[in-house]
């Protein structure tokens, strides 16, 4: 009961942290989950469950609810199918364990781009730092060690999604909307 509670209280607030992100499909959770499970591990890392694993293509940050169903339509763009291949484990600073591309594909440069654009015929601000795709497996991660042997897998992408932050431990994501051949967790 708590949980519906706190989901409805969510949905009843006046703005709503968004993104756009790909999702990966079940082999690639799965090949991530199994990197995932081969770094060591502090004790007070946070570890993101595999639902939550997804790539940011664009953070929109707190959005009028009332602007979704503008949002839904304006950022259908056109989606080039790619293979995104992981391999480059990396510790950020403020403890933060990734897993970034070997290289990024054009179609993902293209698909970057278009809404980019799209967000800022909305009147949406986009990020103008350099584009830095990666999946985050951990927060509270600076000791920990990735494995001697980096994964290397390729993720196939037909599509994208607008995404809701929900501020719940679980689930910590929400799909509001799916583009192009979404193949994403529901």
């Amino acid at each position: 009961m708590l949980a519906s509670n706190s989901q409805a209280a969510q949905t009843a607030a006046p703005t709503a942290r968004l993104f756009l992100a790909l999702l990966p499909d079940e082999a690639s959770r799965a090949a991530l989950a199994a990197h995932a499970d081969a770094w060591r591990w502090p004790s007070n890392a946070t570890r993101y469950e595999p639902t939550d694993w997804h790539v940011t293509l664009h953070f929109l940050g707190l959005v009028p609810r009332s602007r979704i169903e503008e949002l839904r339509a304006a950022l259908d763009v056109p989606v080039t199918p790619f293979e995104l291949r992981f391999g480059e484990p990396a510790l950020w600073p403020h403890g933060l364990a990734v897993l970034r591309p070997m290289a990024l594909p054009e179609g993902m440069l293209q698909l970057h781009g278009f809404l980019g654009r799209a967000l800022r015929r909305l009147g949406l601000r986009t990020d103008e730092r350099p584009y830095r795709p990666h999946i985050t497996l951990a927060r509270h991660a600076a000791q920990a060690g990735p494995p001697s042997r980096c994964p290397a897998f390729g993720w196939p992408v037909q599509g994208y999604a607008l995404m809701e932050s929900t501020g719940l431990t679980a689930p910590r994501y929400r799909v509001l909307q799916g583009y192009g051949s979404y193949t994403g967790h529901p």
